[in-house]
């Protein structure tokens, strides 16, 4: 049975002072690390903003879990995957001292490598020393990287001749190696964008990028598993097929037990380690369980069905890649183990009250009118500060300059800007932080007030990013000698290849372009956004210096005015149409969304805003949501039928089958 007599429920510790608690265990006995479990990705990097708060000092690493569902056809996230190897890489060097490991619930209950495994995947190279470059593609090769024409994310390599581009796991950059022969001449970091160099590199260490590392002995072992759990693979399954072949199969990871010898979880590579683990992930971790198991029987189950529509997917057994409940309390028996709760208990056995509490929200004085939000602000601030620090946490910079205003009018001018907790003041200051966090607390002799207390939860959506065309280059080494390419002053040209030219005393590295008549062109590649892709292979070249291009943008120019002016006049008569404004109904469309049992994609919630902007802009509806099957688009379609029913309006759902 295991020992249980050092595991602790530390009640009275809510959002926000639980990392307090996080570093106090991390302070405390021998030089040993500690393993924090959040219930999800959001919950992780709450605590990884808290931490940064309180102790920008401290050593913190990342690993996060898969993006990716149980028994998926697709892989996780190439960066994901990356982030997980160079924790791992890292803890399986020997990593000593005192540092923090923040993970969340669903990679703590899923089993990895093993670190004799990372130990051994390993590659070297220093600058002047013969390098075995065959060895070096082999290497990239069986430790999951993918060649792309050119690196744009962790797991990317690309070749050119003597120089070898790599992305390695971890957050520091692609690496470039210039090869003269079998001799490393050089090896830098750079940034992929503009292809400048950030950082020249004496000696290079490459660590796996997968945890399917594909080579003989892997893909043997593979299909030996295989074949020993579900018998003789048919021509039917392309899973088998492509890792005989030695080639990485989308999804391939799901079958992680079949390419090791053994798995280990995230508690062997600490063994030292003290954990603390977020509210709540006992409920959580059973339910999860739960849903492995249930999908694993949907997949078990569609074995069996003769008209299926997709090709087989043999499941591997849960147990050999999830931790179950019996597994999970034998891999924290050994640790010591501090649960987290918000709510204080009676202390007893094995029960301590950690002295936090949850700060006060100030909704009634903001859905009465008669009451003064900022006046009892001001008066709950008077009030704390006979007894403790305070501070107010604002989600930006415009947010906390917002807040000191309203303080000032209100007779509190003596505030604080400060950037993290070694600025508080001592008992009595206020002090104004940027820290993004949904709940105050006090506790300790500290006083946080968050700007969700005051002003409620933050509706304002995140800006989307703004995408460049994807005709642009940012990357040389997206270009092969012989493509023809478009100059924005010079026209059409035809890329020859890369060239250093030296000026001012200094080597620049140049696009050599070729027009009409043999002229050229040096192009830094600094400055490749003045190229675009040539929308055919073949094509007249033009003069360098001549008239003929400025004429066709000349003409160009003028019909695409016309075309302008054609969509501008359509968009004004859609604008004038007019449609019921529909507006869900604030508590009903909360409750309504929280019955959804999957976290939602940034593109998802995208794609949702835009719908609602639609409904609620009292015109016609003009929009298409696309998107690949089981990318959520039939959850955004309820979304908005709720809202038009909601509103009373008939909804019509057509489905193709």
């Amino acid at each position: 049975m295991a020992d249980t007599s050092d595991h602790i429920l530390a009640s009275g510790a809510p959002e926000g002072f639980d990392a307090a608690l996080v570093l106090k265990e991390l302070a405390k006995g021998a030089a040993a690390p500690v393993l924090h479990v959040a219930r999800d990705d959001k919950r992780m990097a709450a605590m990884a903003r808290a931490l940064a708060f309180f102790d920008p000092s401290a050593v913190v690493l990342s690993f996060p879990g898969w993006d990716c569902l149980p028994f998926d056809r697709v892989s996780p996230n190439a960066e994901i995957s990356a982030a997980r190897m160079a924790t791992l890489a890292a803890l399986a060097g020997g990593l000593t001292g005192r540092f923090i490991v923040l993970t969340t619930l669903n990679a703590a209950t899923q089993r990895v490598p093993a670190r004799a495994v990372l130990q051994s995947a390993a590659f070297s190279a220093v600058v002047g020393a013969r390098i075995d470059d065959a060895g070096l593609k082999q290497f990239l090769v069986r430790m999951g990287f993918v060649q792309t024409p050119t690196v744009s994310e962790p797991g990317d390599y690309a070749l050119r001749g003597g120089i070898i581009d790599v992305w390695p796991p971890g957050a520091s950059g692609p690496v470039r190696l210039d090869l003269f022969g079998d001799l490393l001449d050089g090896a830098r970091r750079f940034d992929p964008a503009t292809q400048r160099t950030t950082e020249k590199l004496d000696r290079v260490e490459l660590a796996p990028v997968s945890e399917v590392i594909l080579d003989e002995a892997a893909i043997t072992r593979f299909r030996q598993n295989y074949r020993i759990e579900f018998g003789a693979a048919g021509t039917d399954d392309p899973l088998y097929e492509a890792v005989s072949a030695g080639r990485k199969h989308q999804g391939v990871e799901h079958w992680l037990p079949f390419f090791h010898e053994r798995l280990e979880t995230l508690f062997d590579y600490l063994p030292d380690a003290r954990i603390t683990l977020d509210d709540q992930t006992t409920a959580q971790r059973l339910a999860r369980w739960d849903s492995i198991a249930d999908q694993y029987d949907t997949r078990k189950t569609a074995l069996t069905q003769k008209g299926r529509l997709d090709t087989v997917y043999k499941p591997v057994p849960p147990e050999l890649l999830y931790l179950d409940d019996a597994a999970w309390v034998g891999a924290v028996a050994a640790h010591r183990v501090l649960q987290f709760a918000p709510i204080p208990a009676a202390p007893g056995p094995r029960v301590i009250d950690a002295g936090g509490r949850v700060g006060r929200n100030f909704a009634p004085e903001r859905q009465s009118e008669s009451l003064s939000l900022f006046g009892a602000l001001a008066d709950h601030i008077k009030a704390k500060r006979e007894e403790s620090a305070v501070v107010i946490a604002s989600w930006s910079e415009g947010a906390r300059e917002r807040l000191q205003g309203l303080l000032e009018d209100q007779g509190l001018a003596d505030t604080k800007l400060v950037d993290d907790a070694r600025a508080i003041g001592p008992k009595g200051s206020l002090s104004l932080a940027v820290w993004p966090l949904d709940e105050g607390f006090t506790g300790d002799g500290l006083t946080v007030i968050s700007e969700q207390d005051v002003l409620g939860d933050r509706l304002i959506r995140p800006k989307r990013k703004i995408k460049r065309a994807d005709n642009y280059l940012t990357e040389a080494q997206s270009l092969s000698p012989g493509d023809l390419v478009v100059h924005v002053d010079h026209g059409v040209g035809r890329y020859k290849g890369l060239e250093t030219v030296t000026a001012m005393g200094a080597p620049h590295e140049c696009l050599l372009l070729e027009y009409a008549g043999g002229d050229r062109l040096f192009l830094p590649v600094e400055n490749i956004e003045l190229l675009s892709r040539y929308g055919q292979d073949d094509g007249l070249l033009d003069r360098l210096g001549g008239g003929a291009w400025q004429a066709k943008k000349a003409k160009l120019k003028e019909r695409l005015r016309q075309i302008a002016d054609k969509l501008i006049r359509i968009a004004a008569e859609r604008e004038l149409r007019r449609a019921p404004i529909l507006i869900p109904p604030a508590d009903m469309w909360e409750a309504f969304c929280a019955r959804f049992p999957y976290e939602e994609t940034d593109d998802q919630l995208a794609a949702i805003a835009d719908v609602l902007t639609d409904l609620e802009a009292g015109r016609p509806m003009d929009r298409l949501v696309v998107g690949d099957v089981g990318f959520g688009k039939t959850e955004g379609a309820m979304r908005a039928a709720f809202v038009a029913a909601a509103q009373s309006q008939q909804v019509a759902v057509i489905a193709p089958t």
